[in-house]
């Protein structure tokens, strides 16, 4: 079965859903629940959703189709900023740690989920002597679960799906220590939380005895407990990479759109209960949290997939319009948000609840008829082949690396000239890739349109070249480039506006006057602006002192 009927006993509908109006005040009293007494109570709770591959241009389009809508009626009833930019590398891990702490991968030291640090060990290290050699891939991803097949994570869960929201997101119980890069200093293994340089809201609240939760795509999503590893009292982490249930065998929730709307929906339901009071599994009351929300997965899917639900995915040709299954992507979203806001209303919380809605990425290209998929796996065999026919009894000279819509390379030899011998092929080769209809194509300068290498890596990401974090090569690439061996017709994680251009809305009712901003914010400016919502003081995040990160102009 692949609907949640189930899970939904106490959900509102979607009938009711559509008929709300925002923002709305709560209608009815309820014994231990906020109210708004004469429009002067501050905010108590700030809702934080990331609808991950959105951008601005969907929500104009949405909401021009739509005016009736849910995420209309958001977007009229709060500030919406026009010209949003995510954080560079524009990724995941990067993208939602910017909105959480503030801060960029210069301050943070996230910049992929699967990076490297040249000053940790491997995975299974267990004897550290001083001055052993140090440099290690670093991935904080699926590959870190106990069983990255099962949406449980290897909790052991029975009787799945009906248990799924029974899992918790205790590290300990969901991640391997043994797939953690290992600290040299203290012999033991980094977990996601340990990695992130800064503290962020969700730690920030705790100090002031806030309750807080979080759903997200993977445990490795611990990363936004904080170095503390106890902001996020309710983390709710299934694992998106896992088998989906009731799917054929192998496929996970990002094969087939209508599962990761599945998938998106076990988040909702979480979301559902935390507003009725509960934890996410409802097993629990203990309060509405002060800080909570989730990420959804679906809109990112049906912009990557070619086809799926006999539906073509991503932007018609040409244009920056939804396709089919994009555009019935994005009524999900609606609806679910729908479900969400009536909730909130049901219980007495739309005037004590800001609702922020963003996406912790864009994605690259809209438009189909400008993509080129190129494999990136020749390229790297290239250069490492060229490297060790120049340096006999080297090896390989790239040892860690992510290429979606951006060529990023960390170097078994951190020099100026090992960055350059990369740089240097980059642009003195051609690349071949296929283009959406499967016509060849070669593309100059292997597809990267500008590469920065050693220092100049350093100096874009404003770090010093000391720095163990950064990639020592960092190339974006051609309009429409995207590498893969796959079929996917857009990616992210690249410098483009199309990766970096995404909706944000805020709405705080009787706090935040509606209106439009049309001028340049960044989405890591949210994280102060959470706190700023609940009276709380921005510069407690660290992040925001080392930046200057700005509140949100009109928020």
């Amino acid at each position: 079965m692949r609907g949640l009927s189930t899970l939904r006993v106490l959900g509102a509908s979607a009938a009711a859903a559509a008929a709300i109006a925002i923002p709305v005040a709560a209608s009815s009293a309820h014994p231990g629940r906020d109210h708004d007494h004469g429009g002067h109570r501050a905010i108590s709770h700030v809702l934080l959703i990331s609808v991950d591959g959105m951008h601005q241009s969907d929500l104009v389009w949405y909401v021009r189709n739509h005016p009736g809508s849910t995420l209309a009626q958001l977007a009229e009833g709060g500030v919406q900023y026009l010209r949003a930019r995510t954080p560079v590398p524009s990724d995941s891990f990067p993208g939602m740690v910017g909105q959480v702490t503030g801060g960029d991968p210069s301050v943070t030291g996230v910049y992929y989920d699967a990076s490297y640090n040249r000053n940790l060990l491997p995975p299974g290290t267990t004897s550290c002597p001083p001055g052993a050699p140090t440099g290690t891939a670093v991935n904080y991803d699926e590959s870190i679960d106990k069983d990255s097949s099962s949406i449980d994570a290897g909790q052991g869960l029975s009787g799945l799906p009906g248990s799924i929201l029974q899992m918790t997101g205790a590290p300990q119980t969901l991640i391997n220590p043994a797939a953690l890069p290992v600290d040299p200093h203290t012999c033991t293994p980094v977990y996601p939380h340990q990695y992130l340089r800064v503290n962020t809201v969700f730690e920030v609240a705790r100090t002031h005895g806030l309750r807080t939760a979080w759903s997200d795509k993977h445990p490795a999503y611990d990363i936004l407990n904080g170095p503390s590893g106890a902001g996020i009292q309710d983390l709710f982490t299934p694992e998106i990479n896992s088998n989906a249930i009731g799917f054929p065998a192998g496929d996970d929730w990002t094969s087939d759109n209508l599962a990761t709307q599945q998938y998106d929906s076990y988040k909702v339901q979480a979301v559902l209960n935390e507003i009725d009071g509960y934890d996410h599994s409802r097993t629990t009351q203990v309060g509405v949290p002060a800080i909570f929300g989730m990420n959804f997965q679906t809109v990112s899917t049906a912009q990557k997939l070619h086809s799926s639900d006999g539906l073509a995915g991503g932007y018609l040709p040409g244009t920056d319009t939804p396709g089919p299954l994009l555009s019935k992507a994005l009524d999900y979203i609606n609806t679910e948000l729908g479900l969400i806001v009536a909730e909130l209303k049901t219980q007495g919380l739309s005037g004590s609840t800001a609702i922020i809605i963003s996406a912790k990425h864009g994605q690259s290209p809209i438009d189909p008829n400008a993509l080129t998929r190129i494999p990136d796996g020749p390229i790297v065999d290239a250069i490492n082949a060229a490297w060790t026919a120049a340096h006999p009894g080297a090896g390989d000279l790239i040892v860690a690396g992510t290429n979606d819509d951006a060529f990023q390379a960390y170097l078994s030899e951190h020099t100026q000239a090992a960055a350059d011998f990369v740089k240097h092929y980059l642009l003195t080769n051609t690349a071949t890739g296929v283009t959406i209809n499967g016509t060849s194509r070669t593309l100059q300068q292997s597809g990267v349109a500008k590469v920065f290498a050693g220092h100049d890596a350093a100096a874009y990401f404003h770090v010093p070249f000391g720095d163990p974090a950064y990639p020592d090569v960092w190339a974006p690439v051609q309009h429409g480039v995207v590498y893969t061996k796959g079929s996917k017709i857009a990616e992210h994680g690249g410098t483009g506006a199309e990766n970096r251009h995404v909706l944000l809305i805020v709405l705080a009712p009787r706090k935040v006057a509606p209106g439009v901003v049309d001028e340049r914010v960044e989405t890591t400016q949210i994280a102060p602006t959470i706190l700023r919502l609940l009276g709380l003081n921005p510069f407690e995040l660290q992040a925001v002192r080392e930046e200057g990160t700005a509140v949100l102009p009109g928020s």
